[in-house]
């Protein structure tokens, strides 16, 4: 309690209310803007709050990121377009209670729900972060190799359609991090003689290029990606009370649900929305109503995606381990900063950490503020041409990276990205397990070489410390399951 006094203390200060509500109201207009979410946006800002305080910046980009959740699930109801697949849900309901002139309830309910479950995730982060860092700081070099492994063959699984598609771009990041100069030997890596990359490739260089330039690239040769029809919000912007009743039990049960999925180094926000979705279906007293406009299908599964936010930043801070797109970048701003999330962070650099997690309580309450009384200013964003919108992202993203280090080879190398980008859209390959390779990937090597140097270079030491040893299994685990699986679904029945 004394830590979380102190960062409201942190978090209060005028220019952090103003980082916060920056976040926030940007965060909303993002969040609402249809393909454009918080991971894009954080990579977009990366060079240029490179040389704020780093307080400030995360307390903005914590709000962005809360905000982004509120705003993708007005794109969803209105548009039936979901900014986030943690929106995916919402979309079902929402869009069909719009079509039936019940879209002020729907937004209202997602609104409410959010800051409910937003907050609810807050608390159980303040309460579990110091408990995760107790763990934490029983990891050695081995424990912690062994943890990236897990990350590793989760995110690659979890982030795309496919898993092989997973692992080759987890692969294609790892190859991207190992660029640069040998920290233990001094030896030059995959540099090719050119003497920009003796230093490594940065990593705001590929999270722009990525996400949004790809994104750009890829929204430019799709011409069905422009052409969108708003529904118009109609009736009062306040719930009835037969919908409040409905509705509150459903932020209480998502709120619970997402924040264990989100804190899991396989989590996210996909899971826990669709176990809310039919948990609400199966306790519903109206489960006709479902698949043709139930409240409780936009409440539920809201609160889950919500609370699943808070959730993310528990692996995130505690531990170093993005466990979605968005924590990916965010994990890249913290090495911007030369900051490495781990229990070392608690206690080295505890009124940044602090702070951020006090302004989030302040970020739900900006949020309610903002969302419900000024909704119909947010949608008129929505008839922004997307032309224009994405010329200026790639215009944006072209002068941030240039003044981040003034260089016209960080130029060429991000549109190589950005094509790279597109075409790993283009093909359904997913692009965050790339960004998590990239980052992970020297720290997996560190903690490797430095296991084997404690060791006198036995082998058997990632098997023979528990902790390593369990979450190696649990990573074969993870790997051998869906073909054991598949295996058995392949079986002819005894009966």
């Amino acid at each position: 309690m004394d830590a979380l006094l102190d960062g409201f203390a942190t978090a209060l200060t005028f220019a952090n209310v103003g980082w916060c509500l920056i976040g926030v109201t940007l965060g909303t207009a993002i969040g609402i803007l249809p393909g454009i979410g918080p991971a894009l946006t954080i990579a977009l800002l990366l060079p240029v709050t490179a040389h704020l305080d780093p307080t400030g910046a995360f307390i903005m980009f914590a709000g962005l990121y809360y905000g982004a959740m509120y705003g993708s699930s007005t794109t969803s109801i209105l548009l039936n377009t979901p900014g986030e697949t943690g929106s995916i849900i919402t979309a079902i309901e929402g869009n069909l209670m719009a079509r039936q002139g019940r879209g002020a309830a729907a937004l209202a309910t997602a609104a409410i729900g959010s800051f409910v479950a937003g907050t609810i995730g807050t608390v159980l982060l303040t309460l579990l972060a110091p408990l995760v860092v107790k763990l934490a700081l029983r990891f050695g070099p081995a424990e912690y190799f062994a943890l990236m492994v897990v990350a590793f063959t989760t995110v690659s699984g979890l982030l795309g359609a496919s898993r092989l598609r997973g692992m080759i771009s987890l692969f294609l990041g790892l190859a991207i991090g190992l660029v640069g100069t040998d920290a233990l030997t001094g030896q030059a890596r995959f540099t090719l003689g050119i003497l920009q990359l003796l230093d490594g490739i940065d990593i705001t260089v590929v999270a722009v290029g990525l996400f949004a330039v790809g994104e750009a690239f890829y929204v430019a040769s799709r011409p069905e990606l422009r052409n969108v029809q708003i529904i118009p919000i109609k009736g009062s912007l306040w719930m009835t009370r037969e919908e409040w009743a409905r509705s509150w039990k459903p932020w209480m049960r998502g709120s619970f649900i997402g924040f264990p999925f989100g804190a899991l180094p396989a989590g996210g926000a996909e899971i826990p929305t669709f176990l809310s979705y039919f948990l609400e279906k199966k306790l519903s007293k109206k489960p006709e109503e479902f698949g043709k406009g139930a409240i409780e299908g936009v409440a539920g599964p809201e609160a889950a995606n919500n609370s699943a936010v808070a959730g993310v930043l528990v692996p995130l801070l505690t531990l170093g381990l993005p466990t979605s797109a968005t924590a990916a970048i965010l994990l890249a701003a913290f090495q911007q900063y030369g900051l490495q999330p781990g229990p070392l962070l608690f206690t080295g650099n505890s009124a940044l950490v602090w702070g951020l997690i006090a302004s989030l309580y302040l970020g739900n309450i900006a949020l309610l503020l903002l969302n419900l009384p000024l909704v119909g200013i947010w949608v008129r964003l929505l008839a922004i041409p997307t032309p224009l919108l994405y010329a200026g992202i790639l215009v944006f993203a072209t002068l941030g990276v240039y003044s981040y280090n003034q260089s016209v080879f960080d130029l060429g190398m991000l549109f190589v990205f950005g094509i790279v980008g597109y075409l790993m859209r283009r093909f359904d390959f997913p692009v965050a397990p790339c960004i998590i390779g990239m980052i992970l990937g020297p720290l997996a090597e560190q903690n490797f070489r430095r296991a084997l140097s404690i060791s006198q270079g036995d082998h058997s030491v990632f098997f023979t410390h528990p902790i390593s040893a369990t979450l190696l299994a649990i990573a074969a685990l993870i790997i051998v399951a869906p073909f054991l699986f598949r295996l058995r679904q392949r079986r002819p029945s005894s009966l």
